[in-house]
């Protein structure tokens, strides 16, 4: 249990909270590296979209399959240990991937059938992860551990894709993927000085795996805060996500190349990193729900104005307002949904916000990709853009109470 004078620390002195940092920005470099480089590998070898829509499938169908019971297993066991474990499958299929690059493949399954063991992993990282940062610091200092969190893994999202360009350009996938391994095996390293410290004595969990799932989902279903948050984000990023069209944008729209395609996507980052640097100083403390819809809204129009631009320096400021807009809808959905949820359930209940954050980014590529595919990509991005919008209206409605959400205690 945590002494008095630990709680009374601040934020970046809490024991292993660094360490915690350290760990996550080494495995999210690596899944930003990994994420740029498959993508245009696999576009390289097929000039297919249709082929980028089933990069983002054959990762979700795993992690559809697996989520929910990862929330029951999260639940029950050590964290620390499952996010252990789960990095350790990651790193192997970034080897898995090296591999291949080294035949220089013409052939795409095996690449396919590596992002399905990846998802695997992915599964158990997401609820264990939004499980352990509540463990980690005191409840007082876990809205602005949250946006830090967030904010300094944007420093990953920034660089991984930039860098990931310049390494598929220098020496194809195996030099990325070698780099990928290591910095998995940087976070495993880094994890091991992480204490988790701030536990609830747990309850006694129902007997049977489907009384567990049950039990969780009725929590959902009952807090409209949460139900709501998670649902918003789910409609509006499948709906309105341009990420899987950005290799489309890079080569055939905007003509810039990989190097342009890793700086579009960390320009959604560099958005983000400076709203989150923004929120861990001042933070949302009124109208937490109105701050959340507009920032959904905002995220809509900026992908509308990407849509339609040709002009590379438009498409990265429209991606940089999308990155600010987002990063104040996690800031707000997270700091929520973490409140408002028990610590023995917030296995389950992350798994399921998971679920619905999985949907939204692996469908919605899928949904982006099949419909470039048929229309072309400026009417697929189009179409997300205004879905997006149709989305917030229709939530503001159906969810009132999330919507009159003043301050981050009113969720509890």
């Amino acid at each position: 249990m945590p002494t008095l004078d630990t709680t009374a620390l601040p934020l970046h002195r809490q024991p292993g909270f660094l360490s915690f940092l350290l760990s996550r920005l080494a495995a999210v470099f690596a899944m930003q590296i990994q994420a740029v480089v498959v993508a245009w590998q696999v576009y390289d070898i097929t000039r297919d979209a249709m082929s980028l829509a089933y990069v983002g499938l054959a990762q979700f169908i795993p992690m559809v399959l697996l989520l929910l019971p990862a929330g029951d297993v999260v639940d029950r066991f050590a964290r620390k240990r499952i996010l252990q474990l789960s990095w350790a499958v990651q790193g192997f299929c970034s080897a898995l991937l090296l591999l291949i690059a080294q035949t220089d493949p013409q052939n795409v399954v095996p690449i396919y059938l590596v992002l399905a063991l990846f998802g695997c992993g992915r599964a158990f990282t997401g609820p264990t992860l939004q499980s352990m940062l509540p463990n980690l610091v005191p409840r007082a200092q876990l809205p602005q551990a949250i946006a830090l969190n967030s904010s300094i893994m944007k420093i990953a999202v920034i660089t991984g894709p930039l860098l990931g360009g310049v390494l598929y350009a220098l020496g194809g996938g195996r030099l990325a993927y070698a780099v990928c391994l290591g910095c998995f095996i940087a976070a495993l390293v880094f994890l091991l000085w992480v204490p988790v410290r701030f536990v609830e004595k747990a309850k006694a969990l129902e007997s049977t795996a489907w009384e567990r799932f049950s039990a969780g989902i009725a929590y959902i279903r009952h807090q409209p805060v949460i139900l709501g948050a998670i649902s918003l984000d789910l409609f509006a990023v499948l709906l309105g996500g341009v990420v899987a069209l950005l290799p489309i944008y890079a080569q055939e729209v905007l003509q810039v190349g990989a190097q342009g395609l890793g700086a579009l996507r960390s320009a959604i980052a560099v958005g983000a990193l400076l709203m989150g640097l923004y929120l861990g100083v001042k933070g949302i403390t009124r109208r937490a729900g109105h701050v959340m819809f507009a920032a959904v809204a905002v995220f809509g129009l900026a992908n509308l104005v990407f849509a339609l631009s040709h002009l590379f320096w438009v498409s990265m400021f429209a991606m940089l307002v999308a990155g600010a807009a987002d990063m104040v809808s996690v800031y707000v959905r997270t700091t929520l949904i973490q409140l408002a949820t028990p610590d023995a359930m917030r296995g389950r209940v992350n798994a399921v916000n998971m679920l619905f954050i999985g949907s939204s980014n692996e469908l919605g590529e899928f949904r982006a990709g099949s419909m470039a595919a048929a229309i072309g990509a400026i009417p697929a991005a189009l179409i997300g853009g205004v879905g997006t919008l149709a989305v917030v209206g229709t939530w503001m409605k159906l969810f009132p109470t999330l919507r009159r959400v003043d301050r981050f205690d009113d969720a509890r």
